[in-house]
């Protein structure tokens, strides 16, 4: 089947102005807003003769199609759903389990982002994408540009790179550059932030929460859902670092709500955080729109210590019109938590109902999940959709040579902006041939 690129129309949350997408466009001249996604499409379909991902291609703004994607695949709970007495427990499942047709071999749902992310760039884009990430997403993202031979500028914090294993060896156009042991998430956006800034015409700000390819990339967990139970489910359960993945959910039961054939949209965002870091639920106990924070060193100390370093986001979209402030108003959500214990148990229980094992983050979510049963916070009957963000590592790693991506740099967290802005310029020199001519296999 030939592609012709999504037909949509960028909106703000805070005003409702549209305006045409000028390509990569983040944001809108003015007060502070995510922007969201109008489609011609109004309907909900799915196109079966599109690989992976973009089967969902209707609801997601890209201009192409790359290979190697694979969707969420979303079933029905017994052994689970049994043990908690809920009747109508669903599981979206991210990750590797080839006997449920899951297929993500990096084991994520941050595939979601980046296939969609990446088929948002234009065939013939010849700067450098970069992306900063705790790890999964970077993982992902990886995978995705040297697979379809993008440029890449990653910024993922040392301690965390363990992340990045991979079942093949990562092409040259790829680098990698590490704030040191002791940084976290924030010091990678930090330092990506000074080279987007300063060499805008180089290297390309991916755009984290603020890019609709990406949150309309996530949201495909909450298509797969509908697609399978044929309704919006009553609560959606979901871990979160930065939040975007259940804005994005959000956004996708508002696209059903208007489509009208998948009833009321009455869909209760259930977030979760990693206990002892969860500022999400403070300041969501707090009711309040400004984002709550401990000072950075103790923020730092407290991301260390949790099994789900992916949850660690110290800058998350909240307050932001159109943020997971706005999001959890308007579904009648709420943030709860789970500690390092009761998610390896969740993990533990769910591989033995379920059959396959889980990453941490979504072990954290399963968590919750649980403690919101006991606590009657969501009833037998309702229509439950559990997002699964990763699953499938353990057995995929086990069945395979894995290949490390190793950093060409490691920065101080406190490297100042020169510093950092010249160690990207010599990974990537400006006025260098296209980076994809120079995407030679790394042998690490």
């Amino acid at each position: 089947m030939s592609f012709s690129p999504t037909r949509y129309t960028l909106e703000s949350a805070a005003t409702g102005e549209q305006r045409e997408d000028e390509g990569w466009t983040l944001a809108f001249p003015g007060a502070p807003s995510l922007i969201r996604t109008v489609y011609e499409q109004t309907e909900f379909c799915e196109h079966d003769q599109l690989d992976g991902l973009y089967r969902f291609a209707s609801w997601l703004p890209i201009r192409r199609t790359l290979k190697g994607s694979a969707s969420p695949v979303c079933y029905q709970s017994v052994e689970l759903a049994g043990d908690l007495g809920l009747k109508n427990l669903w599981v979206v499942f991210n990750g590797w389990w080839p006997e449920r047709g899951a297929g993500m071999k990096t084991a994520s749902f941050k595939e979601c982002e980046a296939y969609s992310v990446c088929a948002r760039l234009p065939e013939d884009f010849q700067s450098v994408l970069v992306v900063a990430s705790a790890g999964n997403t970077a993982r992902a993202f990886a995978r995705v540009c040297s697979d379809n031979h993008i440029p890449l500028l990653l910024f993922v914090p040392e301690d965390n790179l363990n992340a990045l294993q991979f079942d093949a060896p990562i092409q040259d156009c790829v680098k990698l550059i590490a704030p040191a042991s002791g940084g976290d998430y924030f010091d990678a956006i930090r330092m990506s932030g000074v080279v987007t800034t300063h060499r805008p015409e180089q290297f390309l700000a991916e755009g984290g929460a603020k890019n609709v390819a990406r949150r309309d990339g996530m949201g495909t967990t909450v298509l797969a859902g509908v697609s399978a139970m044929g309704r919006i489910p009553d609560a959606y359960f979901q871990a979160v670092g930065s939040g975007t993945g259940a804005i994005a959910a959000w956004e996708a039961a508002r696209r059903f709500e208007r489509d009208g054939r998948f009833g009321p949209n009455t869909m209760r965002l259930m977030v979760a955080q990693n206990s002892p870091f969860h500022p999400m639920a403070d300041t969501w106990a707090a009711n309040s729109r400004d984002f709550l924070i401990p000072p950075d060193d103790q923020a730092r100390q407290l991301a260390a210590s949790v099994d789900g370093k992916v949850l660690t986001n110290r800058r998350p979209p909240w307050g932001v019109p159109g943020g997971l402030y706005d999001a959890l108003k308007a579904t009648g959500g709420d943030v709860l938590t789970a500690t390092n214990a009761e998610a390896r148990e969740a993990a533990k229980r769910f591989e033995q109902r379920e059959g396959i094992d889980i990453s941490p983050a979504a072990a954290v979510a399963v968590a919750s999940l649980f403690s919101a049963v006991e606590e009657g916070r969501v009833r037998p009957e309702e229509h439950i959709l559990l997002n699964i963000t990763g699953g499938g590592s353990q057995r995929f790693h086990q069945e395979r040579e894995l290949f490390r991506l190793e950093p060409s740099s490691v920065l101080n967290i406190h490297a100042q902006d020169d510093e950092i802005l010249a160690t990207a310029e010599k990974l990537f020199p400006q006025g260098s041939p296209a980076q994809v001519e120079s995407c030679e296999q790394r042998t690490h």
